[in-house]
């Protein structure tokens, strides 16, 4: 299998396909209560036959084109988070990433490195105009992401999100192509 060096502590971007359904429900089972603050997965994937039906659900975007999902792999090739695009639209140009981590692999810049390896694959080899980052408004470490990838905030959705009974606020954040362009070449 591919996989993406994230930097020179080893961690790695993978691919996560149906096979790894085990692999990737004991992830989850290891997050499920801190991916779950402001993530449904945990609330989707349940158990076996849930996690394999999520990662199909990927594949088959992956297959049409419309979305992609990669895992985040320590050195030691221990499955600790994911990236993915939600929405990849190549017809308008847009795309949506997301992403968790499990709490073991909190602060080490692993979000971000690996939102920034697929921004930069989406905008110099698809030609993907414009990614969007969209967070529920109490989620810190998410914001601090789309910030640190130099992304524009650009809209407070007032109480759009329903999320567990409860309707939190979220914030639209985005990156341009010549934005995330002239920042690459300025680092």
């Amino acid at each position: 299998m591919f996989a993406i060096p994230l930097g020179e502590d080893g961690s790695a971007l993978c691919p996560l396909e149906p096979w790894q359904a085990e692999e990737f429900l004991a992830h989850v089972d290891r997050g499920r209560e801190f991916i779950g603050r402001f993530n449904g997965l945990p609330d989707v994937v349940t158990d076996l036959e849930s996690s394999r039906t999520f990662l199909q659900a990927y594949a088959e975007r992956t297959a049409a084109d419309s979305g992609r999902l990669f895992g985040i792999r320590t050195a030691e090739g221990l499955l600790v988070g994911a990236v993915l695009f939600r929405r990849f639209e190549t017809g308008s140009g847009i795309a949506e990433a997301g992403c968790w981590l499990e709490p073991a692999a909190v602060g080490r810049g692993l979000v971000t490195r690996a939102v920034r390896a697929i921004i930069d694959w989406a905008v110099e080899e698809r030609g993907i105009h414009r990614v969007e980052w969209w967070v529920s408004a109490g989620n810190e470490p998410s914001i601090a992401v789309a910030r640190r990838l130099g992304m524009t905030k650009e809209a407070v959705m007032r109480e759009s999100y329903l999320y567990r009974g409860t309707r939190h606020d979220e914030e639209v954040w985005s990156v341009l192509a010549p934005e995330w362009r002239a920042a690459q070449q300025a680092s």
